[in-house]
């Protein structure tokens, strides 16, 4: 877990821009599980933070000075803000989304960003449901889990199940999200409910946990089934090896496959992707809470919500 040791709030002079650049004042930090494999010393798909560097993350805040063409005083923007209170905006590779004016940030930082976007492209592209399929996802009271199902549901799946912690999350998930039903892995066996409720075997499942979950699921597979890898959160604390499936054999039974991804390398689609779900955003089609955490200092806190199961919905920070 993150405690006290591990962050410390460090001031410093706000920097100077150069031209192409801005200034935006950071108003909200997304919190997510990807931002704690990141501490980590080991090999990834970005390097580790390293001592004594801004925690990376994204985040929202408004443009406060620029010397750019791109972005405008008073725009509200999206992108790699880091655990800070200011942040400088470029043109480069990784330059800032400017928001549509009339949506709420928290909303575009949820439903349209990476959450949304994460679900979106793992389920319908790596996933590739068809209507008719039965999805499984796995930390479905969560964020992107959430927003899985519910696509899913949209998208025609037959029969659309969830497996999150507590009796309070799985009556939201069958409720207000209409997911078929719902599993409580902290109250027994899941994978012997997963057989009574997807007796033929499901044809996609969306992993956000990996460990005794993951071997669950890849039990009860249909023929060529796609398991999607979006996270494995069950092991991105554990001080020893975590409990891996041992049943993978059935991938080559069932003829199915499993398969990670990287929402970022599918940049070059979110613009229509976002314009799919903002649709279903205004006709009222997706439910979406937001987990507000009060003040920077109490980022490492709302981190650790995401390991405790103690969140519903996106966990952001509230900066300024």
């Amino acid at each position: 877990m993150v405690d006290v040791a591990t962050t410390s709030a460090v001031e410093t002079p706000i920097p100077d821009l150069g031209d192409g650049q801005a200034l935006v004042q950071v108003q909200y930090l997304s919190i997510d599980p990807t931002i704690r494999t990141w501490m980590d010393d080991v090999p990834s798909y970005r390097p580790p933070i390293g001592l004594g560097e801004v925690v990376r993350s994204i985040g929202g805040g408004e443009v406060v000075e620029s010397r750019s063409d791109r972005y405008k005083v008073g725009d509200r923007v999206v992108g790699m803000t880091g655990w800070q209170e200011y942040c400088v905006a470029d043109e480069g590779l990784e330059s800032m989304s400017v928001v549509p004016a009339g949506l709420d940030l928290p909303v575009a930082m949820n439903v349209l960003g990476v959450t949304g976007i994460t679900a979106h492209v793992g389920l319908l592209k790596i996933g590739a449901m068809k209507e008719g399929d039965v999805v499984v996802v796995s930390g479905a009271a969560g964020a992107t889990g959430s927003m899985v199902g519910q696509i899913a549901s949209l998208k025609g799946a037959s029969q659309v199940v969830g497996i999150a912690g507590g009796p309070e999350k799985c009556t939201l998930l069958t409720g207000t999200m209409k997911f078929d039903a719902a599993i409580d892995y902290k109250a027994g066996d899941v994978a012997r409910q997963l057989l009574e409720l997807c007796p033929e075997g499901m044809d996609v499942y969306f992993d956000n946990v990996g460990g005794e979950i993951l071997e669950a699921a890849l039990a009860d597979l249909a023929m060529h089934a796609r398991v999607v890898m979006c996270g494995a959160i069950s092991g991105y604390n554990a001080m020893e090896r975590p409990h891996g499936p041992s049943n993978l054999y059935n991938l080559i039974v069932k003829r199915a496959r499993m398969e990670g991804f990287i929402v970022s390398d599918h940049m070059a689609e979110w613009g229509a992707i976002q314009a799919e779900l903002a649709g279903w955003l205004l006709e009222g089609k997706l439910y979406h809470s937001e987990h507000i955490v009060e003040g920077l200092d109490h980022a490492p806190e709302a981190l650790n919500l995401l390991f405790t199961g103690s969140n519903t919905g996106k966990v952001l920070v509230k900066v300024s």
